[in-house]
């Protein structure tokens, strides 16, 4: 094998086969590296198996950074639309489900099928379970020590991703890279991923399966998606999607009923005074869930024998009812990584950085994160092929 190339890109997943493929197709001579024995792993075990590839939703204002104007560029040159024209050019059958999230019919498989093909039309060499061990860069040139040879190029392409899911051989690869050159690292941390509550909530851990559709709120963010309890805390889409902004040791706001009208405990007293709190929740709520919330408010008996004033202060707690998470379930569980490399030193049209000529970030090594749903994978679209055009 040559071992000149125009560009190195490490990592073959969603970002870098996006790249490697559209700059191949520019006529670039482009070589593909990862440390897997197969292209694609985080895409084949995405949506349940399905891949939500992307959300139709998406702006930058679904995705957290250090600048939330960063990913407007790369976002606007390169949408949903143009990412589900290339599904249905290879006859790939998709479905909207709820918030925009589109998923394949079939399976995940077929998303990685239509990359790979389109690095393999745009000539593109890919070599998969290679780590490259060293990354230089001499006379004008990056050198990657890949299998005990040398392999050169004038652009180097970090896309592998941050440490989250490390079952799949994630880790802190890119930033390790990065810091070598100068760049700066945000904190990375576990995002989109289960929450951990202590001992003071046990009875809500006991609740372990039981699922509700709730509003969840940290500070001035708000989600409204199903909640799952679990055996060590919360998941289900709405605490994956506040996890990405939760700051340790503070609390998160429940709602239970976010379209319960106000006074509808007073309302429903005058209605059905001899009807208990338990049973009037448990025509609201999974039946567990409504005891354990009953149990905590220590209300028994009817609705009748309960004063306004009380029903009132029942009813703003199920409103808000604070929980304080002793942490999260880390990277094993996480579906992304938040943080990352700084987008201060990057170029948000071309994914290069601003002082090393050549060397380019893009998808989820990059400190922009996206909320749950599809948003994560579009970033990896754009991003590469703002990366991919550049090089």
């Amino acid at each position: 094998m040559n071992a000149e190339s125009d560009a190195i890109v490490l990592g073959a997943g969603a970002a870098g086969l996006m790249c490697a493929a559209t700059a191949g197709a520019r006529g670039k001579k482009m070589l593909l590296v990862d440390h897997a024995d197969e292209p694609g792993k985080k895409i084949l075990i995405s949506g349940g198996g399905r891949c939500n590839f992307t959300n139709i939703h998406t702006a930058a204002d679904r995705y957290l950074s250090g600048n939330p104007h960063f990913a407007k560029s790369a976002l606007g040159r390169y949408t949903p639309q143009d990412f589900l024209g290339l599904v249905e050019r290879y006859g790939i059958a998709w479905h909207e489900k709820t918030l925009g999230q589109l998923f394949c019919d079939g399976s995940a498989r077929q998303i990685v099928d239509m990359l790979v093909q389109e690095c393999a039309k745009a000539g593109v060499t890919m070599m998969t379970d290679h780590a490259a061990t060293a990354i230089e860069h001499r006379d004008g040139r990056f050198v990657a020590t890949i299998g005990g040879r040398e392999y050169t190029a004038p652009a180097l392409v970090l896309a592998t991703g941050g440490p989250s899911i490390p079952k799949l051989g994630a880790t802190g690869f890119a930033y390790d890279v990065a810091r070598r050159f100068g760049l700066s690292i945000v904190h990375p941390r576990p995002a989109l991923v289960p929450l951990t509550l202590g001992p003071d909530d046990t009875l809500f851990r006991s609740l372990s399966g039981v699922s509700a559709e709730v509003e969840v709120r940290w500070e001035k963010v708000r989600f409204r998606e199903a909640a799952l309890f679990t055996h060590r805390g919360l998941s289900g889409p709405a605490m994956l999607q506040i996890s990405s902004y939760w700051q340790h040791r503070t609390p998160i706001g429940v709602n239970f009923l976010p379209d319960a009208a106000p006074d509808w405990l007073i309302r429903r007293k005058q209605e059905q005074p001899r009807t208990a709190l338990k049973r009037t929740l448990a025509s609201l709520l999974p039946a567990r869930l409504a005891d354990a919330l009953t149990e905590r408010l220590g209300l028994e008996g009817d609705l009748g024998n309960l004063s306004d004033k009380v029903l009132r202060a029942a009813e703003a707690r199920l409103a808000d009812w604070s929980f304080a998470p002793t942490g999260t379930e880390g990277f094993a569980k996480a579906e992304v990584t938040a943080g990352g490399i700084s987008t201060d030193g990057l170029s948000s049209r071309t994914m290069m950085a601003t002082r090393v000529p050549g060397l380019y970030v893009i998808g989820e090594a990059v400190d922009v994160t996206g909320w749950l749903g599809g948003y994560n994978f579009q970033w990896a679209w754009a991003s590469g092929k703002a990366a991919g055009e550049a090089i």
